[in-house]
Formats: structure tokens, sequence, C-alpha cells
């Protein structure tokens, strides 16, 4: 399937307007990320505690930065997360020097005094694990099996608690007694301990991460390497499959790419994290990818005929792989603007830098690319020794 057929565009007629708006473009984006605050590193980078937790009702940010600021945690970051009526928020703190743990157990006790301050009991089924409930349970025995074999009681009661926890697991948070009373695995008598030794708390835990601020350093100098040397096998390869002058304009291709999307994504608000990295490289790859797609094509016409003009066989390999390039990219632009909607936030980040990057990576294999493996060949090439 074609969408273009015999297409006689003189893309590179305006190149060098092209690049010129580019540069004004990343530089715009660049002093924007500046005068913005910079990346919004995420714990990956920086080190600290990010907490995410899920109430009953819809949190208030304010109210929780007041409950931190009183718990000592002054530097808090409290925003929501997931979708609206979902109640979740996202607390992260910084590092904690010599603490491996971080602020985790400061952030829960507060969060504790404040919400559950009236509770029955200390033990919350909707923070603790599954080896502590069957421990409980074991302990009180309702189901009368300790007295046959405490070996099966134990392996009975780890059952049961796995089978309490799935139900936590897929609600997030428990706020009712009867959607324990529904679990096959749980008696009457189970469920009567329960109540009497345990209490469903207003929040629950769903995900932690703590990382110290010499992990986080690390990460950061490992992610940067990452990039740096990825762009530079690029130009290798590039450079040994076709020629140097390739290598240099799909070089600059890539950086301009990065650096529009990395802009972007900044003033976004995203959090810059491992993900981000990984959104990066696979950019990377996917507009090298494309403008491969077109050199590949210059090659061939060079040797078709030899006495033409690089800027014309360029104009006509771009015209001849136009078709090509829109419906590759059309067709990943879809998969990834749905991930984007519909991903959910742990994948929005990951699928907006996949978004941009195919379509600043669409426009930079034609205007970016090309012009600049011309600007190689008429400084150093052949054509600049005539």
């Amino acid at each position: 399937m074609e969408f273009f057929r015999d297409t006689h565009i003189d893309f590179m007629k305006y190149r060098k307007y092209f690049i010129v708006v580019s540069v004004v473009f990343i530089m715009v984006t660049l002093l924007a990320v500046f005068v913005h605050g910079h990346l919004n590193l995420g714990i990956d980078f920086v080190g600290g505690t990010q907490v995410t937790v899920k109430f009953h009702q819809p949190p208030v940010i304010d109210e929780l930065r007041e409950v931190m600021s009183k718990a000592g945690v002054e530097d808090a970051q409290i925003q929501s997360f997931g979708s609206a009526g979902e109640n979740e928020a996202l607390i992260r703190t910084s590092t904690v020097p010599d603490q491996e743990e971080g602020m985790q157990g400061v952030v829960l006790s507060a969060l504790d005094q404040r919400f559950n301050a009236g509770a029955t009991s200390d033990f919350d089924l909707n923070q603790r694990g599954s080896e502590v409930l069957s421990d409980l349970l074991f302990e009180h025995d309702p189901d009368q099996v300790r007295q046959q074999d405490e070996e099966v009681a134990h392996n009975h009661y780890d059952q049961v608690a796995e089978s309490v926890l799935d139900i936590r697991r897929l609600s997030g948070l428990f706020d009712s007694w009867e959607s324990l009373s529904e679990v096959s695995a749980v008696s009457a008598e189970t469920l009567t301990v329960l109540r009497q030794n345990t209490h469903m708390g207003e929040f629950a835990v769903l995900a932690v991460e703590s990382v110290g601020p010499q992990i986080g350093a690390e990460l950061r100098r490992k992610g940067v390497l990452a990039i740096i040397s990825s762009l530079i096998g690029m130009l290798i390869y590039i450079w040994f499959r076709f020629e140097l002058r390739y290598g240099f304009g799909a070089l600059v291709a890539v950086i301009h790419d990065v650096l529009i999307v990395l802009g972007l994504f900044a003033l976004a608000g995203f959090e810059f994290n491992l993900t981000t990295i990984a959104g990066l490289l696979t950019l990377v790859g996917y507009s090298v990818n494309d403008t491969v797609v077109v050199f590949d094509r210059v090659r061939e016409n060079l040797r078709r005929s030899r006495r033409e003009r690089l800027i014309d066989v360029m104009n006509k390999s771009l015209n001849q792989t136009l078709s090509r390039t829109v419906l590759t990219s059309g067709t990943t632009l879809l998969v990834v603007g749905s991930l984007m909607f519909l991903g959910g936030d742990v994948l929005r980040s990951f699928a907006f830098i996949l978004t941009l990057g195919v379509i600043v990576g669409t426009y930079s294999s034609i205007y970016i690319a090309s012009p600049f493996a011309l600007l190689w060949e008429q400084v150093f090439g052949r054509s600049a020794q005539q």
C-alpha cells in the first residue's frame, strides 16, 4: 500500500530554513527547561524515599503536607497519583544520611497518627503482609488445625493469608468486612478472629522505593553514559555501513531529536527516571532506523547515476521513501499514542517520549539528517575539493 506515488517534492530547497527553525526550537526548549527548574529528577537519580498510598477518600494534598511537616519532613513532595476515583497520592522525601530505608518509617508513622488514631487494634489489614497475618491466624487457630499437626496448620494459614492479601491486591485496600466474607478460604471462625484482632486502616501502601544518594549518583552517571554510548555506537555503525558523511547526518539528527524531546518532556512536568532513559534509548534506535532507510536509498541511487548531484539524489531518495516513512511512522504513532492515553500513569511518561520521538524523528530524517550529510559532503567531501 502506498499513499504517495511518483512525488517530486523539493525537500532540500528549504533545508536551511528548517535547520534554523530546529536550532531556534532547541534553544527555546533548553532555555525553558532552565527557567522551568531543570528536569524533575526521580528518586532513581537524586535518591530518597517514594511512597505510593491509597486512601478510602480522595486525599487532600494540603492536609498531607501539613501531616508531613508536623512529622519533621519539611521537604516532602506530595502529589495526586493515578486517575480520578483511585484516591492515590505519591509522597517523595529526600535522602537520609546513613539510613538505608530512608524516611519510610517516619512517613507511615505520621500517616498512622493522623488517619488511624482511633484504631481498635495494632494489626492493620491494609498494611501488614501475609507472613505476619499467617502467624496471627496460627496463634489463634480459628479452624482448629494446629492440634492435629503444626506444619499442616502453618501451611493452611499461609494459604488463608495469601487469599486475604490477594483480595487487597485487587482492590488496593479493604473497605469492609463483607469483601472477606466472600473468600472461600476464609471461614466464619477466621473472619471472627480477624474482626476481633485486626482493623482496616484508612490507607494502604501500594509501593515503596528507597534509593541512597550514592546509588542515585551512580545511576545518573550510567544513564548519561548509556545515551552517549548509544550515540557513538550509531555513528560508528553508520560510518562503516555507509560513509562518514551519513554517520554525521544521522548523529546530528539523533542529538536533535533527543534535545527537543527532552525539553518538551521537562516542560510537561514528567518525572525523569530510569524509564525515561529507556524511552530516550528507544527514541535513538527509532530515529536512526528511519534515517538509515533514507540513506540506503541514497546509496542505491548514487550507484545508478554517478554523475547526478548528491542534492538531487537525496531529493529523489526522500520522495521514493516518503510513503514508507509515512506508513511506518503513522502505524507506530497509533500504538504509542494509545499507550500514552490508555496505559496509565506508570507508562505515560515512556509513551510520551515515544510519541514525540516518532513525530520529531520522522521530521529529522528528512530535514536534519540529509541536509547535514549534504553539508559534510560540501565541506569535507569531493565536491569541496573540486
